[in-house]
């Protein structure tokens, strides 16, 4: 099939910068084909070590695979580097999903024939809730998915609204990254509706597949399990699928040094769930 075409796209984010996309694509000029959006989660950005291997090998089997940087992702030009500091303190889920819509909505008035979404950890929540109230979308993957955003201890939210901030420190870096009270006032506003993940799991009616690394050190492997125990409370019939022996990130770190065997099962099984829901 050849090298898919790699081109870089600037839309407008919900904070009025830039939302920065990468569009892979082997189509033709003029040619419909299926898109796949590729939501990446908290701390991570569309460079992020799997991400550019994910989107590629998605182009290679058909798809238009768009990766992009959340509003509130920080990662600035160079795609590599938390440079957007003001941008990273106020981000917000609500935000997340506006961006996610605005990505779509270009998706979809160029043409595409059909909508997937791919989202891990935090950005599999946001597919979720994108999924749930959006019927362009029509099939769901998420990897490692949180089953709710509110997940720091009491004591660290109460230092969040006494001191307006909670400290993220990029292991990668260390570098300090300040989280505002954007985030905690959206989540504590929106956690019973607009941002119920479990309860958005209940509405998905399109194909559905759930994986979880048996050994996640992040998100718990009972969120994948809530998710698809809520999918099958309504009228879908999520597929879990557990991968034993890894955790969060299937084996791969950032830089990208190559797969490992469970990344690879996981990214085999993703592309040929997608096949199948479109066929």
């Amino acid at each position: 099939m050849g090298t898919p075409r790699l081109a870089s796209v600037r839309l407008v984010g919900c904070d009025g910068g830039p939302l920065r996309l990468d569009v892979r694509s082997g189509a033709r000029p003029g040619e419909a084909r299926p898109a796949i959006v590729v939501c990446h989660g908290f701390k991570g950005f569309k460079d992020w070590g799997f991400f550019p291997h994910v989107a590629g090998r998605l182009a290679l089997a058909g798809f238009t695979a768009v990766s992009f940087n959340f509003s509130g992702s920080g990662v600035g030009k160079d795609g590599q580097s938390f440079d957007e500091l003001d941008r990273w303190g106020h981000q917000t889920i609500s935000g997340d999903l506006a961006d996610l819509a605005t990505v779509v909505d270009w998706v979809t008035d160029g043409g595409a024939s059909w909508v997937g979404l791919l989202g891990h950890s935090r950005g599999g929540g946001t597919a979720v809730l994108q999924a749930a109230r959006d019927g362009r979308v029509k099939a769901l993957v998420t990897w490692a998915a949180v089953c709710r955003y509110l997940r720091w201890p009491e004591q660290e939210l109460e230092a969040w609204r006494r001191e307006g901030r909670l400290e993220v420190v990029n292991l990668r870096t260390g570098q300090v990254l300040p989280v505002f009270r954007d985030m905690l006032d959206d989540l504590e506003a929106n956690q019973a509706g607009s941002l119920a993940i479990v309860d958005a799991a209940a509405r998905i009616t399109v194909p559905w597949l759930i994986v979880h690394g048996a050994d996640d050190e992040s998100v718990p492997v009972e969120d994948g399990r809530r998710l698809q125990a809520a999918s099958r409370s309504g009228a879908g019939r999520g597929e879990l699928m557990l991968v034993e022996g890894t955790g969060h990130t299937f084996g791969v770190r950032h830089p990208w040094a190559g797969d490992s065997p469970e990344f690879d099962r996981v990214l085999s099984r993703t592309v040929e769930f997608f096949a199948a829901a479109l066929s």
